[in-house]
């Protein structure tokens, strides 16, 4: 993820009552030997250093294709494509195709760095303690990871044969460039080609802090992101000779006119039914402003309310926002050249060219505007029934009677470019925790091992849904 998208975050965005079942379905509990098998998977691959500074994401590839071809998968369905310093690994589990077309299931098997240092515990090292399994990834993303790949394994070896073939998609550079989803979708589109995908990246369960399931966000969406430079330049001159032509003075008010300015109000699906459904359950004006918005969308005063909350705003806009700032070479020379970064969270359906090309009508002419690299949008997921009735049912099978709500994220995964290919996408990770336990990205990632396994019985019953025989 290429900003916080774990179940701690989802309480600050839409939220959207699907279905919340009385009585949960009766589901046997993971056993003995698959928890043992969850485990060692988890912890192999979590004590292997995948970030761009570690670099075994190649090494972590072929481990895993090893354990699919022992596990019965034929050597045809596990294929493992280097790509430059990283890898893609795609498996297929292949159904008798009563059920329709394939279904992917996505995790990304790299990480963002971690510095020994900093952290209280070895950070490629899985510990378990007070509750929690530590490491980095330990969330983000190797915990669905595992339980993806446990599932298929336990699966195969009870002879369970799918109503259409499941694909296994693990990536290599979620955490920086995409490129190995994007190589897959351009180049290998037979490998990976589905009706739609399941994504153990994004989505989750939120518990209050006394432990208390509240509800399970289930991501339909996702903002682009996208950073671009506004420069400007200036022939400068000796600081003595002081003109108002100044690079920086440039900068500045370009910078001071985008603060000025609130790109449009945009809704979708997934908007409009989370705010009617949250707004009579969220205190004070901005629950109010909600329930006006989903009766009224576009509604002016209440989009003016939500957007002056930072949790709530990038709900109803786009929103682009300086982060870094450069200029000047000397003190005592006027500045020859400035520049900001202003990084941008698209409204699902907005092309990046067109957030760029109002930037520059914003900043003006003295100001040239590049992107930073070559991003990609995507519409929302539509809401489709057999994807939601499964995901209730996964569920309900841990936390019976949990709410279900569609969630937009403001982060960035691999479901972007699936999307953008026309493979809807849906955010449906196994993980229910607190605000105060997600540190996916930060210092001392934990999950709790109660949630870890528990993760089992969620994939189990989400594959049995999607293809199993009714």
């Amino acid at each position: 993820m290429k900003a916080p998208a774990g179940p701690g975050v989802f309480m600050r965005f839409a939220l959207f009552v699907i279905a919340a079942a009385l009585v949960a379905p009766a589901v046997a509990g993971p056993s003995a030997e698959e928890k043992r098998q969850a485990r060692e998977i988890y912890q192999t691959i979590v004590e292997m250093d995948t970030s761009v500074e570690g670099g075994k994401t190649p090494e972590m590839a072929k481990y895993l294709a090893d354990r699919f071809r022992d596990g019965g998968f034929a050597r045809e369905d596990v294929n493992l494509i280097p790509m430059a310093k990283t890898a893609a690994l795609v498996v297929r589990y292949r159904g008798d195709g009563s059920g329709g077309k394939p279904i992917l299931l996505l995790a990304h098997m790299d990480v963002v760095p971690a510095r020994r240092e900093d952290w209280e515990r070895e950070p490629f090292k899985l510990i378990e303690e007070k509750g929690y399994f530590f490491a980095r990834g330990s969330e983000d993303n190797k915990s669905g990871l595992a339980l993806i790949a446990t599932t298929f394994l336990t699966l195969k070896s009870e002879g369970f044969k799918p109503t259409r073939d499941l694909i296994i998609v693990f990536s290599g550079d979620e955490e920086t460039s995409g490129v190995s989803t994007q190589t897959l979708l351009k180049e290998h589109r037979a490998l990976v080609d589905a009706e739609f995908a399941i994504n153990s990246d994004a989505g989750g369960g939120q518990l209050s802090e006394d432990g208390a399931p509240v509800f399970y966000g289930m991501q339909t969406a996702e903002k682009t992101f996208a950073s671009f430079t506004l420069t400007a330049k200036n022939p400068g001159g000796h600081s003595s000779t002081p003109k108002k032509e100044n690079a920086i003075f440039d900068v500045a008010d370009a910078v001071g006119k985008l603060r000025r300015y609130a790109f449009p109000v945009m809704w979708n699906e997934t908007t409009i039914a989370a705010f009617r459904a949250t707004g009579p359950i969220t205190k004070g004006k901005i629950g109010a402003a909600m329930t006006r918005f989903a009766r009224r969308p576009g509604d002016r005063r209440a989009a003016a309310v939500i957007s002056a909350d930072p949790f709530s705003v990038g709900q109803v806009r786009t929103t682009c926002i300086p982060t870094m700032l450069a200029g000047g070479h000397a003190d005592n020379a006027l500045p020859q050249r400035a520049s900001v970064t202003v990084n941008c969270r698209i409204f699902p359906g907005v092309k990046v060219e067109q957030i760029q090309a109002q930037l520059q009508k914003i900043a003006g002419s003295k100001i040239e505007i590049a992107p930073l690299d070559t991003y990609v949008a995507s519409d929302a997921s539509p809401l489709r029934k057999d994807v939601v009735d499964a995901v209730r049912n996964a569920v309900h099978a841990t936390h019976p009677g949990v709410r279900v709500v569609p969630t937009m994220s403001s982060g960035a995964t691999d479901g972007v470019f699936y999307r953008a290919a026309g493979i809807p996408t849906y955010g449906t990770s196994e993980l229910f925790m607190k605000d105060s336990d997600s540190y996916a990205h930060g210092l001392n990632e934990r999950v709790p091992v109660d949630a870890f396994y528990s993760g089992l019985t969620h994939w189990r019953v989400l594959i049995g849904e999607l293809a199993g025989k009714k």
